[in-house]
């Protein structure tokens, strides 16, 4: 048993491998062939906007995406290259290097192998789950403002000018200002009838690959432009013709003034690439009632990165739209993936010399789609609307990538969302409880128009026990010890308590004493058996003591109403407990 664990956990693959028959195996084909043929514009697109040499987005979409569907736990996660990691790799990379030149090449490679590895050793070490802590308002914001990004980038192609390359923002849009009447309205022309061709295909032939239609739209438009002006007149850049061979083997170069360097973006690419991978593989996960193994996802992806960059393939994650594209063509196992990192050697061998036909003006217009997808409309008008601290978050990260580096916008992102989580932590909701005489069984409730026991007082709390929570609970029992002073007796309805750590161990301690000191007691009521461990463990149950702990309401009103003082309970008016009926009305 633990071998087959063992070896299920080293080769992924051998769990699914027995759900491949005739018919799936058609299905994946078909499904990694239309994967295929979409990765064809997006990896020129991709590489575009990371500053690399457009084949390297073909090469990224290769070798990456066969090692991360054999190695990874999901059945329809498709890597490469996608839109987010791209636009980080050129912020990062773009003020060390020109992009496009060898060492640049080189640097994102290395990038590509420190990322690899980080997520490598976080799968290995068992931390899938610590991407949870991460608010997919971050993602929401870094999107959109990395939309902008792209868009901003390719204004120069769009408008046919002359900018430079790299910069921030604003430098780009005050170089388009001053640049504006050197615009080509022919490259604009091209790069608007790409557009609308897309949207046009997209809104009424969707299942149309509106990428390559719009491409071969925009490159007719292109020629025809030049035929009726003449090409002495017009002369309008183009992508140029790709290599047509398999990815050439390639080696990062892991220098420690290239580690130093690159660790801040490795580790920032890191988090955001397992967020964008382990969000779409669960999306996809729940459509299909997979169980997915956050974990093993973790390996796939550092893996596919690791042995990736030695195949000209720079950083790659899960694709939204290849995954989706996956789904919907009708894969039934990661075999579709693998067909697809295949099928797409194949078709760039056979098409790639035909990119030198396409204008820079078309790609731009895609990009521009590319760009206006990443506007997840839908969710940001629901945090504004609904969460006023996911609002802050999302606005802040948004901001943030528009005029910080990115690798510092995902990192302030990722800090808000776990201030956010730790101050939710912190704050557990304690709550006075009361017997409800209107039932039956008397079951405790929050209502404060019931009247409570001058001498007990009941509270729940909701939520962890440790060190972050100690001073707000403490301040809670405080303002309810302010209110009803001779309430001496404290029942804790301990159910809510899923934690304790030591210092929540000791703050209980401290208030049994102190309930002790004022003539009453502390008491525990259904706390969990794996929180009340810990007062064994560490010796803290004499302290408080065992015959304080109860696991039955009954047994605890019972042990806790003899202890009452009898003289208050004989003119008490309120005789909420059962047990209130054994004294006589004085």
């Amino acid at each position: 048993m633990n071998r087959h664990n063992f070896s299920s956990s080293l080769l992924p693959f051998l769990q699914w491998w027995p759900r491949v028959t005739h018919r799936t195996f058609r299905d994946d084909l078909l499904a990694g062939l239309t994967g295929a043929v979409v990765a064809l514009p997006q990896g020129v697109a991709f590489a575009t906007i990371a500053g690399m040499p457009p084949e390297y987005g073909l090469y990224a979409g290769m070798v990456p995406a066969i090692v991360a569907a054999l190695f990874g736990s999901s059945w329809h996660l498709v890597s490469g290259p996608t839109t987010a990691a791209s636009i980080v790799l050129f912020s990062a990379l773009s003020i060390h290097a020109v992009p496009g030149s060898a060492q640049y090449v080189q640097l994102a490679l290395t990038l590509t192998m420190m990322v690899g590895l980080i997520q490598l050793v976080m799968g290995l070490a068992r931390l899938g789950s610590l991407v949870n802590f991460i608010s997919h308002s971050v993602i929401v914001g870094f999107t959109a403002g990395a939309a902008i990004l792209i868009a901003a980038s390719q204004l120069k192609h769009f408008l046919g000018i002359s900018l430079p390359r790299g910069g921030h923002l604003y430098q780009t849009l005050y170089a388009v200002y001053t640049h504006w009447s050197e615009i080509n309205p022919y490259a604009t022309a091209i790069g608007l009838i790409t557009m609308i061709s897309g949207l046009l295909i997209r809104r009424y032939r969707p299942k149309f690959p509106y990428m390559i239609v719009s491409m071969l739209v925009g490159s007719v438009a292109a020629a025809l432009f030049s035929w009726i002006v003449g090409p002495e007149k017009l002369t309008i850049p183009t992508v140029g013709a790709l290599p047509s061979s398999l990815p050439p083997l390639s080696a990062p170069h892991l220098t420690l003034e290239n580690i130093r360097m690159l660790a801040p973006v490795a580790l920032a690419t890191t988090l955001f690439a397992l967020t964008e991978a382990v969000s779409i593989a669960r999306s996809l996960a729940a459509k299909t009632g997979q169980t997915l193994d956050g974990n093993q996802e973790f390996i796939g992806q550092g893996l596919s990165n690791i042995v990736g960059c030695f195949f000209s393939g720079y950083v790659a994650t899960g694709s939204f739209n290849r995954s989706a594209l996956n789904y919907q063509a009708g894969a039934r196992t990661p075999l579709a993936a693998v067909f697809a990192g295949g099928l797409l050697i194949i078709l760039v061998l056979l098409v790639a010399p035909w990119a030198a036909f396409l204008p820079n003006a078309a790609m731009a217009g895609i990009l521009f789609l590319v760009a206006w997808g990443l506007f997840d409309l839908k969710h940001i008008s629901r945090i504004l609307k609904t969460c006023r601290s996911e609002s802050v978050i999302m606005g802040t990260t948004f901001l943030a990538t528009l005029f910080l580096e990115l690798e510092f916008a995902i990192f302030l992102g990722v800090l808000l969302s776990l201030i956010l989580y730790l101050n939710r932590t912190s704050h557990p909701h304690v709550l006075s409880r009361v017997p409800d005489q209107r039932q039956e069984m008397r079951s405790f409730t929050t209502d404060h128009s019931l009247p409570e026991c001058p001498q007990l007082k009941i509270i729940r709390i909701d939520g962890s026990l440790f060190f972050g929570a100690i001073n707000h609970v403490n301040e809670k029992l405080q303002v309810e010890r302010n209110q009803t002073p001779g309430q001496k007796h404290l029942l804790i309805v301990s159910s809510g308590i899923n934690f304790i750590d030591m210092a929540g161990a000791e703050f209980l301690v401290e208030l049994a004493k102190k309930q002790r000191a004022m003539g009453g007691g502390l008491y525990l009521y259904d706390i969990k058996a794996g929180v009340c461990d810990l007062f064994t463990r560490c010796e803290y149950l004499a302290d408080i003591g065992s015959e304080n702990i109860f696991a039955s309401k009954k047994e605890a009103l019972a042990k806790i109403f003899e202890l009452l003082n009898k003289e208050i309970c004989g003119p008490c008016r309120a005789r909420i407990f059962l047990e209130c009926r054994s004294l006589p009305q004085s």
